[in-house]
């Protein structure tokens, strides 16, 4: 995933951002803060020359002085040694890729104001640009015979009239006729679309959009990229992600597919929905990949229309036959991302299992083999030839890459150590698995993490932290967003429990959280907390409750519940008023799916759960809370947060609130990070350690 940033003016137009690179920096103390932790680079996309010798990777590196973060391309030898800088300028440049059979590095730089292609030796030297288009290139891939390129960029799609702009180039007025006029953190202005373009070896040609004349979206925002498309073996055809719906219909379904798009002919065929074909995926269906053999096609699909956390299944299509088959029928869990083996049709992928997202193995008749263990978070998963490269990741350690044996239970080798010289000077806390005995009979489990030097002899205030979602996994997380290694340096003991809606527990237990947010999810909150409690080493009367999302919904929630169990809250972009969300939020299916439909329908389950809106509950609140929300945030907008501040104040409870007019559903600034961190840090320890 390539990061995007904005370069920092200065009030000067001829402002040039200053390179920002590795830090080398001497931490006084051994001290763990938020300006450590956004020192540290973050190992991100990376690509393997053809003769699986090298790699080229991306690390991205922040400063919080310019507010800004810089991509930067670096290379090495498959075994981590002779690592190298290649980009060393203020221009953003990422997405490597090897090709002309390894003897160039294609990649994304900025230079000029515009992301476009470029190349380059693998030395970094007789950098040439390859594209020159009017618009930004998102990303890119060449095909198999690099006679084209595929892209992304985006065209217009908000509603201008003429009759009502003309003369009228400096308003910011956007005129919406149906809904989808907002998206997650941005104005609906403009759409992805994919093109492709041919290309002689020196520069591309005229590009063709996919999607010409139409306001569909591919790959799907907000988070879609390259993954979402692919090229077919032979080069002639091109399998792309879409939902080809726009407005109304689109803010209430999540029925993408994949098509099939030949580039002779200019057409494309649906083969989610082939006629005949009585399985016709009405979910998600995202991210083809064509077998080694051209004889499959795979993707990951979602059986129902507008649930966007249905099991995500591995489908494998036939090509001769166009038979589907769901390979993951009897994995009761969901399929994170996959990659087919080099050379024979059976598939690598990544699913959350118990806390942990671990590597496994299939084969076109569904066995299933694990192929990973330990405390960790595996993603993004390559092959290089037999073996396989991933990033990984855990609660007490950031980004770094490494090669897998997949038959050699200890075949597994570090190959970046970007945070090192940082890592080492400090000492973070241990963590553990708690099982929890639940009010209805089941296991709950939650990771426990401890403060540095921790002393089961002391008395120690504890954090229980409410997930998101509501269908988040608390996994091997590493964050520069919910860190919960630097909240636990701060002097606490930190609970984080997988409660009833969280992946990687058996699909009914996900399951059970829609249509009943004030139900058993809240229950296993109270018994997570309430069974740390018991430890001689918790301050139970020095307990702290914080989320985002729907963890800032449970806050809410929660703080009209608790019984005086906690001392303080926070609250980052939650729903307060649940009737007030479901007409105000982006895509209205996510609504319709988890609250069981609208505030006005009178089925018992959509009832229940407005019933269990927050705001009913506020007379019952005791307890001071800090409510963060940020204007940009269309997935759950400000004045939720504002609303819930507003009530605390009412009531005459302490409140602060915090605001970001440049942020959305999460805080990706450097500078509103560590004014995020700074105020949630002073806060709890207002009421907790004082």
């Amino acid at each position: 995933m390539a990061y995007s940033f904005e370069k920092n003016p200065k009030t000067n137009p001829d402002y040039v951002s200053p390179v920002i690179g590795k830090q080398e920096m001497k931490i006084e103390g051994g001290l763990f803060t938020p300006e450590v932790m956004w020192a540290m680079g973050i190992v991100d996309g990376y690509s393997i020359s053809p003769d699986h010798k090298h790699i080229a990777y991306v690390v991205t590196y922040f400063s919080v002085a310019e507010n800004t973060g810089h991509n930067t391309i670096h290379i090495m030898d498959i075994d981590g040694k002779n690592e190298k800088l290649l980009t060393t300028t203020s221009n953003d440049e990422d997405s490597p890729r090897w090709i002309k059979n390894g003897t160039k590095i294609a990649f994304l730089s900025n230079e000029g104001g515009q992301n476009q292609l470029w190349e380059m030796n693998p030395d970094g030297t007789d950098r040439k640009k390859l594209s020159f288009l009017s618009t930004n290139i998102g990303g890119f891939s060449f095909s198999p015979d690099e006679k084209y390129v595929l892209f992304t960029s985006y065209v217009p799609y908000s509603y201008r009239p003429a009759e009502y702009f003309e003369g009228l180039d400096r308003t910011t007025g956007l005129l919406a006729n149906d809904l989808m006029y907002k998206h997650w953190n941005t104005w609906q202005e403009v759409v992805p679309h994919p093109f492709y373009a041919p290309f002689d070896g020196e520069k591309l040609g005229e590009a063709v959009d996919i999607l010409a004349g139409t306001l569909y979206e591919s790959p799907l925002l907000p988070f879609g990229g390259m993954e979402q498309l692919c090229w077919s073996n032979d080069s002639k055809k091109i399998a792309y992600t879409c939902k080809k719906k726009i407005g109304t219909a689109y803010t209430l379904s999540t029925d993408s597919d994949i098509y099939v798009y030949d580039i002779e002919t200019r057409k494309d065929v649906n083969i989610c929905k082939l006629p005949d074909d009585p399985d016709q995926n009405l979910g998600y269906d995202i991210n083809p990949r064509y077998s080694p053999s051209g004889k499959y096609i795979a993707w990951l699909s979602m059986e129902h229309d507008g649930y966007e956390s249905d099991k995500n299944r591995l489908y494998v299509m036939d090509l001769s036959t166009n038979k589907k088959t769901d390979l993951t029928k009897k994995f009761d869990a969901d399929v994170s991302e996959f990659c087919w083996n080099s050379d024979t049709d059976d598939i690598y992928y990544t699913a959350v299992w118990h806390g942990r997202t671990m590597i496994y193995h299939i084969d076109l008749d569904a066995n299933i083999r694990l192929v990973t263990d330990g405390d960790y978070d595996y993603f993004f998963l390559r092959m290089c030839g037999r073996k396989i490269m991933s990033l990984r990741h855990s609660l007490v350690e950031p980004n770094d890459l490494f090669i897998i044996d997949p038959d050699n239970a200890n075949g597994i080798k570090q190959l970046t150590h970007e945070n090192d010289h940082l890592m080492n000077q400090i000492e973070l806390g241990k963590f553990e698995e708690r099982w929890t005995d639940t009010k209805d009979g089941k296991q709950l489990q939650s990771w426990v993490m401890y403060p540095p030097d921790f002393d089961p002899n002391k008395k120690y205030p504890a954090i229980i932290m409410c997930m998101g979602g509501p269908q988040e996994a608390c996994s091997q997380v590493w964050s520069n967003k919910w860190n919960f290694a630097l909240i636990a340096y701060q002097g606490y003991v930190m609970i984080m429990p997988n409660r009833r809606g969280c992946p990687g527990f058996g699909r009914s237990w996900e399951a059970e959280v829609s249509g009943d947010y004030g139900g058993l999810c809240m229950d296993d909150y109270f018994s997570a907390i309430d069974d740390l409690a018991t430890e001689p080493y918790i301050d139970k009367d020095k307990l702290g409750c914080v989320g985002a999302s729907f963890g800032a919904y449970s806050v809410y929630w929660l703080a009209g519940h608790h019984e005086k169990r906690f001392k303080a809250f926070m609250a980052h972009d939650g729903v307060f008023n649940i009737a007030q969300q479901y007409l105000s939020t982006d895509e209205m299916w996510f609504a319709n799916w988890d609250n069981g439909g609208s505030y006005w329908d009178k089925n018992p389950e959509a009832q229940a759960t407005y019933a269990n809106s927050p705001h009913y509950f506020v007379d019952k609140w005791d307890t001071p809370i800090l409510c963060v929300h940020s204007l940009l945030d269309f997935r759950i907008p400000i004045a939720q947060g504002q609303a819930a501040f507003a009530g605390a104040r009412v009531r005459n409870i302490d409140a602060e609130l915090l605001c970001f007019s440049d942020e959305g559903h999460l805080i990706n600034k450097p500078q509103n990070s560590v004014l995020w961190h700074r105020t949630f840090f002073r806060w709890m320890a207002k009421y907790l350690k004082n």
